[in-house]
């Protein structure tokens, strides 16, 4: 389960390799009202996300499916 942090997370390249526990925790879109499934599941960042804003990680196919719905494309978040 791999996923690319947002600027201020990779901090340079600080976070690569540092492992991440998240979950969904709701939608941010009215197409996927209950996007949320399963528990938390653990990734390692192996990449910046440019694009990505505060708390935002972008996840791999795999491990997005994990959590969520993957028709939802974003969801909300919880990490540590």
């Amino acid at each position: 389960m791999i996923a690319a942090a947002n600027p201020a997370i990779f901090n340079n390249g600080a976070a690569c390799g540092r492992s991440y526990s998240i979950r969904c925790t709701g939608p941010t879109n009215q197409g996927v009202p209950q996007p949320c499934r399963n528990g938390a599941i653990t990734v390692r960042v192996v990449d910046l996300c440019p694009g990505c804003g505060a708390n935002q990680f972008d996840l791999s196919r795999e491990a997005f499916s994990m959590i969520a719905d993957p028709d939802a494309g974003r969801i909300l978040i919880d990490y540590n």
